[in-house]
């Protein structure tokens, strides 16, 4: 019945409308709670030994998981600076935050870091917000509806010459000689998510992604290139899946057209 189908539709996406307005403005004033640390020399923690987690990262990991939950009691929860618990996978949705993507480079006293926030359905995000306070940007994108970066539209389009890729040193060494003699690597940056939009929005036109990323890393920021026409792919060329039992993902590419499917091909060990 198309009327019946017609009103589905219609909920559907004013959820989705819904959801995305509540992680914008909750990942507004998150950003606002890290700035009060930024370049104020936090006290800083060690998890596994080597990867830092600061007082900025839990003060607003505390602020999103009490705001989005109390929005919505009834979605999953997974962030990387909670302890995951496995009653999220019965959840039909689920919030994937990190409250500080790049927190090196936020201690660092760098800008590009970001507040991570999506809402996944299925294994695939459905809305997604980095608010990037330090850099005064906010990427978001909704299913089907878009992404934006402060409020204007994002489409990717044709590579420079050359092409910019991003990525650790030695996976751009492993593309062919044809493919890497053409290519500029990117500087270094510090936020996985920021340097996936960074090639929504064009500023670079792919890159790669090393093994043990994580959901929160990623979910947000796939979103945005994928409704910017581009997309993260895995060595099987199939897009990750997120808010599953394993949160931890291998080696990716991210980017658009033909360039993205040669780096898949180096991914893949191919000529």
């Amino acid at each position: 019945m198309p009327a019946v189908d017609d009103a589905i539709n219609a909920g559907v996406a004013a959820d989705l409308a819904a959801d995305l307005a509540l992680l914008k403005e909750a990942t507004r004033e998150a950003g606002k709670i890290a700035m009060r640390y930024f370049r104020q020399n936090p006290e800083v923690w060690l998890k596994g030994g080597s990867s830092p987690v600061s007082e900025a990262d839990y003060a607003a990991d505390k602020f999103l998981r009490e705001t989005l939950l109390a929005a919505r009691p009834d979605y999953g929860w997974l962030s990387e600076e909670t302890a995951d618990d496995a009653a999220r996978l019965k959840a039909r949705r689920t919030f994937i935050i990190d409250p500080i993507d790049g927190t090196r480079g936020f201690l660092d006293g760098r800008r590009e870091w970001c507040v991570s926030a999506a809402v996944t359905e299925g294994g695939r995000p459905l809305v997604g917000v980095l608010e990037c306070p330090a850099k005064n940007e906010t990427y978001l994108a909704k299913a089907n509806g878009g992404a934006f970066r402060d409020g204007k539209p994002l489409r990717i389009g044709a590579p420079r010459s050359p092409p910019v890729v991003g990525g650790p040193v030695s996976m751009i060494n492993a593309m062919p000689p044809a493919l890497r003699d053409r290519v500029k690597r990117a500087e270094y940056i510090p936020s996985l998510a920021y340097r996936i939009a960074m090639v929504a929005d064009g500023r670079l036109d792919a890159t790669f992604i090393k093994p043990n990323s994580q959901d929160w890393d990623l979910a947000a920021a796939d979103l945005i290139l994928h409704e910017a026409g581009g997309a993260i792919l895995d060595d099987g060329g199939v897009s990750p899946t997120y808010g599953g039992r394993e949160t931890v993902h291998g080696l990716l590419v991210a980017g658009s057209g033909e360039l993205l499917a040669a780096m898949g091909r180096t991914i893949r060990g191919e000529a």
